[in-house]
């Protein structure tokens, strides 16, 4: 269901008599703003959102938050989602509203952010390093972060020493070959 059908039923029938808000990413940022700080300062009792408030959203007293559809995120979206609540000292709850699978079962055993992210990228799988699609099929020849642990550690040191040395023939010489071979996906990426 879209946001403002929930907001309204809500509003007239499940939760008639208290004070429920509607933020979305289509209104203007000042009204946002006004709804969030009347959240925050109590004088709403319920919020209703898109993801809109994924990030940069502080609200310590928030301490129930259900997210609809739950399958339709990736698990790390679901992470940064679910660390709006928990804020401050009262016990909080996310609950994730969707069919049982092996995604969200595992949402429920870590807060561990990264263990999450690594998760989410063995499931729906990285996406394009130089690209759009933040998800999709492994690409052949890709390195995944717990299997070429070692070899993203070289990777990352040889960057360093390059970054260390920018005027070096060996930087000028790495720069040149992404260049002519991420010509076309570095233009791409510009574009958007």
């Amino acid at each position: 269901l879209p946001a403002e059908q929930v907001y309204e039923d809500l509003r007239d029938r499940h939760l008639k008599g208290l004070n429920v808000g509607l933020v979305h990413g289509r209104m203007k940022a000042k009204d946002k703003d006004e709804i969030l700080e009347s959240f925050r300062a109590g004088r709403l009792d319920v919020l209703v959102s898109t993801t809109v408030i994924e990030v940069g959203v502080n609200v310590p007293n928030a301490t129930i938050m259900v997210i609809e559809n739950a399958e339709r995120f990736g698990l790390a979206q679901l992470h940064q989602l679910r660390g709006r609540v928990g804020r401050g000292d009262q016990a909080s709850w996310c609950f994730l509203m969707s069919e049982p699978n092996e995604r969200l079962r595992f949402m429920t055993h870590t807060n561990d952010g990264f263990l999450v992210a690594q998760k989410d990228m063995e499931l729906r799988g990285p996406g394009e390093l130089f690209g759009t699609r933040q998800s999709g099929a492994i690409a052949e020849g890709a390195m995944l972060m717990n299997a070429d642990a070692e070899l993203l550690k070289q990777t990352h040191d040889l960057a360093h020493a390059l970054l260390n040395d920018p005027d070096g023939d060996d930087a000028k010489q790495v720069i040149r070959l992404a260049e002519e071979r991420y010509r076309e996906k570095l233009d791409e990426i510009a574009m958007n």
